[in-house]
């Protein structure tokens, strides 16, 4: 009783009366748990984000074009020098990828996780997760080594992720150079500030956007097992990436020929209205722009040569060095607030489905790390050789636009 006493204080306090109510109609065992979770919570923190959810980020800041170097317009002897630096810290078992995979299918009409999506590619059709696997088999067989393989997922997804991978056999891949790991999680508030509950009786939560990757790293002893592992070099992308390049000789040798700490891939806009976020400056330093906070005449801005000033595209492709995570992992980036539609339950009990969005959802971008970082090398690529993302159900984008690059390029 003393734990759930003290949990209506702090409700109270935050004037959090809804929770309060609600707790005191469920029975003892729900209202333990409820209790539990409300002193896990760092209230000031919400509190504080949800004060400040209108403030404006940054919309007025002057931007700069960014250096890139096209990997393409390298000559054979450049790619192989690099290709040799590279490959030195793949052979030595010094390198290791992360795939951030704690979304779920929804919006592409699968009820699981997004690995868990099937393509209709080939005979018999590719799951995303055995084509990220395919990936790193054709990696191994070329170094004979087994990359250590990261996967973060979610509260949500984590134990649904590890069956499937248990059920499919790991898709061919070495099961002992595959850890899970969660991405960190924030409670979620509707517009007036209080927090929601599940129909299970949890206070309702969701992912701090995939900038929360570098916390979770240090947090669930990612960063701890890659220095144990002596791993110097890891590759960071999402899970929808089909066409993703995970282990890249020539990116590797590149950063590394360039004494920078981190890269980033980038791709050419499809056209200047391409809602995509661009690689830019902000006071000197590497950042992403979204489109949205771009106006017309910036997104149409050209070079002498008729080029897009800001046409680099960021498709979620980042290399950084283990000092480099280590130090993101102590920042506090700024947070973002997102307006999203969730379930909820009320007062009485009672399972509340609302028809617009009514939820705040506060999260962080893997490239809000970027100011912290004093020297990030961009290396452009061709869209069709490494970006497939499978994110909308139809149109762009889509599983059919994946399957047709991802088929041309394996000639399947």
């Amino acid at each position: 009783m003393d734990k759930i006493e003290s949990a209506k204080k702090i409700l109270n306090k935050y004037n959090q009366h809804n929770l309060t109510k609600i707790l005191d109609k469920l029975d003892s065992e729900n209202q333990e748990k409820l209790a539990k979770e409300v002193l896990k919570i760092n209230f000031d923190n919400i509190y504080y984000l949800y004060m400040n959810r209108n403030e404006k980020k940054e919309k007025d800041q002057k931007i700069e074009p960014i250096d890139f170097i096209d990997k393409n317009k390298m000559n054979i002897k450049e790619k192989m020098e690099l290709e040799a630096i590279g490959e030195k810290i793949i052979l030595n078992n010094e390198y290791a990828v992360v795939t951030m995979a704690g979304g779920q299918g929804t919006r592409l009409g699968c009820k699981g996780p997004k690995g868990t999506f099937k393509l209709e590619i080939g005979k018999s059709g590719k799951y995303i997760f055995e084509i990220l696997a395919e990936t790193l088999k054709r990696a191994h067989e070329k170094y004979k080594v087994w990359i250590k393989w990261y996967i973060m997922t979610s509260i949500e997804n984590k134990s649904e992720t590890i069956e499937f991978f248990e059920k499919n056999n790991y898709f061919g891949y070495n099961k002992k150079e595959v850890k899970f790991f969660n991405q960190s999680v924030l409670p979620l508030i509707d517009m007036n500030g209080n927090l929601l509950i599940d129909k299970d009786f949890n206070i309702k939560k969701a992912s701090d956007g995939n900038g929360g990757i570098y916390s979770s790293l240090k947090n669930d002893g990612i960063i701890a097992d890659m220095k144990k592992n002596e791993i110097k070099w890891v590759y960071i992308c999402g899970v929808d990436n089909i066409m993703a390049n995970m282990v890249d000789s020539v990116l590797l040798g590149l950063t590394i020929k360039h004494n920078a700490s981190t890269a980033s891939k980038s791709v050419k806009k499809a056209y200047p209205e391409e809602k995509v976020g661009v690689f830019c400056k902000k006071n000197g330093k590497l950042a992403i722009q979204e489109y949205i906070d771009m106006d017309e005449k910036t997104i149409n801005l050209r070079d002498s040569n008729g080029e897009l000033l800001y046409g680099d595209s960021n498709i979620v492709s980042h290399l950084f060095n283990i000092e480099s995570l280590e130090k993101l992992a102590n920042y506090k980036l700024q947070y973002h607030c997102a307006i999203k539609k969730n379930s909820y339950i009320d007062e009485n009990l009672k399972e509340v489905i609302p028809e617009k969005p009514n939820t705040c959802k506060f999260e962080t971008f893997i490239f809000d790390g970027f100011q912290y970082l004093d020297n990030m090398i961009i290396m452009r690529v061709n869209r069709e050789e490494e970006f497939a993302p499978v994110k909308n159900a139809t149109g762009v984008d889509s599983p059919d636009t994946a399957k047709k690059i991802y088929e041309k390029f394996f000639n399947v």
